[in-house]
């Protein structure tokens, strides 16, 4: 294991959802994340919700996943932290 102070972390591709029955990630196809989100996208609700279910789904922090691009579009590239793409596909 290298000594870098800050893990690279990878970028993840999602298109979102909101108002949907439940939280559920429904495809990844193309190198984008399906995900239906169950809050409405009102004042970020469904942002916090998304990185909240991500983050559950992962089983990592919270404060490990940034939404760096799209906060008011349901596409949206999120930075993960401490982890490889190879890692990500077995937590997803």
């Amino acid at each position: 294991m290298s000594a870098n102070k800050e893990s690279p972390g990878i970028r993840l591709a999602v298109r979102v959802t909101p108002n949907a029955g439940r939280n559920e990630i429904t495809d990844l196809k193309d190198g984008v994340l399906y995900i239906k989100i169950a809050a409405p996208p009102e004042k970020g609700k469904a942002n916090k919700e998304l990185i909240g279910f991500l983050a559950e789904r992962m089983g990592i922090k919270k404060a490990s996943l940034l939404i760096i691009k799209g906060q008011t579009s349901r596409n949206k590239v999120i930075s993960i932290q401490g982890m490889s793409n190879e890692e990500l596909l077995k937590r997803i």
